[in-house]
């Protein structure tokens, strides 16, 4: 996976964590630079360790399923992406509350980053460099979500249906481009 891949890849995986980072800078009056780390932070952090995570569980499986592996990755990040777009079109709120604390975060951490898991059970069959994948990962939700709480703060949530949707198309053109790569270009 080249550079460029990586870094759609963290942009479309970021998507989730913005949409809750503007709903949650929504509900809190004049957010600020603390609000703003302290989203990048959980949202970040945890967009870092689940890949690293799933890359873990998948490279005690490579050896037995390398002959499908694009299948499975092909699979994983079309289903990630199908799932986004779909849960766009949702009527149904989240609640997002005006706290920061770990009772807040942690579950929004953990709920946007699933997908990230995923995602690094594909890194496990594909040429990566896990240690940049989870950094540019990591670096690129935080900056993400930090300016989704300002934009939450600013715009409200009229952002978070086309983020989903921006984040699934690229999971779902990525999914599309290792498939092709490994079964017409090998």
């Amino acid at each position: 996976m080249g550079i460029i891949e990586l870094l759609l890849l963290a942009i479309g995986l970021a998507m989730d964590a913005f949409a809750v980072s503007v709903c949650k800078g929504l509900s809190v009056e004049g957010a600020g630079g603390k609000q703003m780390f302290t989203a990048g932070i959980w949202f970040g952090g945890f967009q870092a360790l689940m890949p690293a995570v799933g890359y873990l569980l998948g490279s005690a499986f490579t050896g037995y399923i390398s002959a499908v592996d694009h299948w499975i990755a092909f699979v994983l990040l079309c289903f990630i992406g199908i799932n986004m777009i779909k849960e766009s079109f949702s009527k149904e709120e989240e609640e997002v509350g005006s706290s920061f604390g770990f009772r807040s975060m942690f579950p929004m951490a953990v709920a946007t980053s699933i997908d990230a898991l995923a995602v690094g059970i594909t890194f496990a069959f594909l040429e990566v460099n896990i240690i940049t994948a989870v950094s540019a990962i990591g670096v690129i939700t935080f900056f993400i979500s930090a300016l989704g709480i300002k934009i939450g703060s600013i715009f409200g949530c009229r952002f978070k249906a086309k983020a989903e949707r921006f984040g699934g198309a690229i999971l779902i053109l990525l999914g599309l481009k290792i498939l092709l790569e490994h079964t017409l270009f090998s």
